[in-house]
């Protein structure tokens, strides 16, 4: 038995804290969820930044979202959007074999919000609308302003992380 297997037997899930489309495209991901290794996805900005600066797998969209004039935030959001909706699709067969234990892919809010309640619980609704994938959670910071965010997203019935 490996050591992946042998965690999960004792009821720990090793969730992979990096993401990048080049592992997704090539099978990575996928054949490491296939060999029970990885049972979840974590992600934040800092992640998505090194993974599209350090990678050419973005250069085509990165190109052509610039060339039809969409301002850098518009272009980062499409890309972690996707990659975030192509890793769920990789887990979505665990999630719906754990019935939802594992399988799951987190995305973060805007860091920049940790201080606003509102505009939190807006982005991780919009967040969760735009990736629309049972097997997304909606990353939101544990601040005194994040907490009315994360009980109302939880009311809302959106898949939380809080971090």
């Amino acid at each position: 038995m490996n050591r992946a297997r042998e965690l999960h037997a004792l009821g720990q899930s090793i969730w992979l804290d990096y993401i990048q489309r080049d592992m997704i495209e090539n099978g990575a991901l996928a054949q490491h969820v296939a060999d029970e290794i990885i049972r979840g996805v974590t992600s934040n900005p800092s992640i998505f930044e090194q993974a599209i600066t350090g990678s050419d797998a973005y250069r085509r969209d990165l190109r052509m979202m610039a060339q039809a004039g969409w301002p850098a935030e518009r272009i980062l959001d499409r890309l972690v959007i996707d990659d975030i909706r192509a890793a769920a699709d990789v887990l979505l067969r665990l999630y719906e074999a754990t019935n939802g234990e594992d399988g799951y892919v987190s995305i973060e809010v805007n860091p920049e919000l940790a201080d606003d309640s509102e505009g939190t619980l807006s982005e991780a609704r919009r967040l969760w609308d735009a990736v629309n994938r049972p097997n997304v959670m909606v990353k939101i910071p544990a601040t005194r302003e994040g907490l009315p965010a994360i009980e109302a997203a939880v009311a809302d019935g959106l898949n939380i992380d809080v971090t």
